[in-house]
């Protein structure tokens, strides 16, 4: 019996309430997921199929991607990702074998020594508190808030090199304040010959002058730093007209709605999603500082975010020479809220627990690991990922990290803490550093890792062990192994090395 709780009113995490469309990785079609998670890729095309009237063509392709958007290969509204996550969670509803809690989080934890007892969650509808005790607990928060409140061993920020040897880690002293940046995204249309600009925002003076002295132009501009190269790159919202299959523009990027699949006329405009760099928030964090500074901070970021919206429409140079693109128009409906901005920022990092075993650069970099062909092989595998190491800059006000990395494994070590018993790290405040962070935080190696976590505990509250011992027995962690393999049909390890490229 498993007590799942959200703190919106939308499951599904990054994928759906901070309304990031699946970064994904150039094999996702035929390997490098969970089965699980495929079905939750196929059940969003087959939302598609049978809700919307799609033309033939775009019907029949096995591969339909609903936006088009080129940053995944499946790009699509937020809230279909809802409708299909609940639809996989139905069966399991009906007899009570998961209840979900919605818009409750947590404010408080009970622990006995090395195991925590009970959590204490908020409910944000009615202002009660309701106090669960369980004997696994799974953190699948977006800032490891249990970890804090559990009072769990972990690590914030940026280790140094002298902490882990890695390649691109800071060179002096480790700094828990030099933190990814954070954006608030949302969605916009496209209308021409209409009129939607927003009342400009209370912090746009601040935004329209701002420049950081890592980057080469303003931050309401459509000049950026290129993540890999670090040279300065043009990139603006329309590099024509916007309803082209494809193009190299922020407007294609991460397109969710392409209206050429449907009859011509049905629908007036295609739908994006803004989560571009000139929205990344690098001017505090949200982690380490006092609940006043976090707050003054996520506040910063929603200013950001409206900011850019408000130059999109009034000020930024257009294509035709002209200024301002007055028919964008903020789609507070594709994202569920009253103001348009999506119900949780987006974070790229979060606490992370001092491991039995953390994944380091030199583990899985191209470049760290020198002539090594292929990511360490782990002997724990509770599955396989890959993404290119991708840092956003920093709230140490330090530019991109993006470097290759080797198809990796997650080692069962990753998720567990050094000290306590039975909570378990399900998303990307696992055993990684600020650098493996890069590269272990997307859609799919967040989502292996929540399933392997809640294989493990239901493994050992059925045999009766701890997750430790099923780890270092050899005979238990070849049962668990298999029991992935086989009932879950988890990968444990890619095919053959390959390096990982957008």
């Amino acid at each position: 019996q498993v007590i799942l709780t959200e703190a919106t009113d939308w499951i599904g995490g990054q994928l759906t309430a901070q309304a990031v469309p699946p970064d994904e990785h150039p094999w996702i079609e035929s390997l490098g997921c969970t089965a699980n998670y495929r079905l939750l890729r196929e059940g969003i095309r087959d939302y598609y199929r049978r809700h919307y009237p799609l033309l033939p063509a775009a019907r029949a392709d096995p591969r339909l991607n609903p936006g088009q958007g080129w940053v995944s290969p499946l790009c699509h509204e937020p809230r279909v990702a809802v409708a299909v996550l609940e639809a996989l969670l139905a069966p399991y509803r009906a007899n009570r074998q998961l209840q979900v809690l919605l818009r409750h989080r947590p404010i408080a934890a009970e622990t006995d020594g090395d195991r925590v007892r009970a959590v204490t969650l908020l409910d944000e509808t009615t202002g009660e508190t309701v106090t669960i005790a369980a004997a696994y607990i799974l953190d699948a928060t977006e800032l490891g808030e249990l970890l804090e409140l559990a009072r769990v061993e972990h690590v914030i920020g940026s280790e140094s090199q002298q902490d882990t040897g890695e390649p691109h880690a800071l060179p002096g002293a480790a700094d828990p304040l030099d933190q990814q940046a954070v954006s608030w995204c949302f969605a916009l249309d496209y209308l021409p010959d209409e009129d939607h600009t927003i009342e400009q925002p209370e912090d746009y003076a601040f935004w329209r002058s701002y420049q950081a002295d890592f980057w080469p132009a303003p931050q309401l501009s459509w000049t950026d730093v290129d993540p890999e190269t670090l040279l300065t790159r043009h990139r603006a919202i329309f590099s024509g007209p916007s309803d082209r299959v494809h193009a190299e523009d922020f407007w294609h990027y991460r397109r969710i709605f392409y209206r050429q699949h449907y009859p011509q006329g049905l629908y007036p405009s295609d739908i994006t999603l803004v989560n571009w760099p000139q929205i990344d928030y690098w001017l505090g964090p949200l982690l380490g500082v006092s609940a006043e500074e976090a707050q003054r901070n996520l506040r910063g970021a929603r200013q950001l975010s409206l900011s850019l919206l408000y130059w999109m429409q009034t000020e930024a140079p257009r294509l035709d020479g002209g200024c301002g693109y007055r028919g964008l128009r903020l789609r507070p409906d594709i994202v569920g809220t009253s103001d348009g901005l999506a119900k949780h920022i987006y974070i790229r990092e979060s606490r992370r627990i001092q491991a039995e075993f953390t994944v380091l650069e030199q583990h899985i970099g191209v470049e760290a690991r020198g002539a090594l062909r292929g990511a360490e092989q782990f002997f724990d595998s509770v599955g396989i990922g890959t993404y290119r190491i991708d840092l956003h800059p920093s709230t140490g006000l330090r530019t991109y990290v993006d470097i290759p990395s080797w198809p990796f494994q997650i080692p069962l070590g990753m998720l567990l803490p050094v000290r306590v018993e039975n909570l378990l790290p399900a998303c990307k405040n696992a055993g990684v550093t600020h650098i493996t962070n890069g590269c272990y935080r997307l859609h799919p190696v967040e989502w292996n890792i929540g399933e392997a976590a809640g294989a493990l505990a239901a493994t050992c509250l059925e045999k009766g062990l701890t997750p430790r011992q099923v780890r270092n027995t050899p005979a238990y962690l070849e049962d668990f192994q298999n029991l992935l393999r086989r009932t879950f049909r988890i990968d444990l390890a890619w095919p053959e090395p390959r390096i990982t490229s957008r």
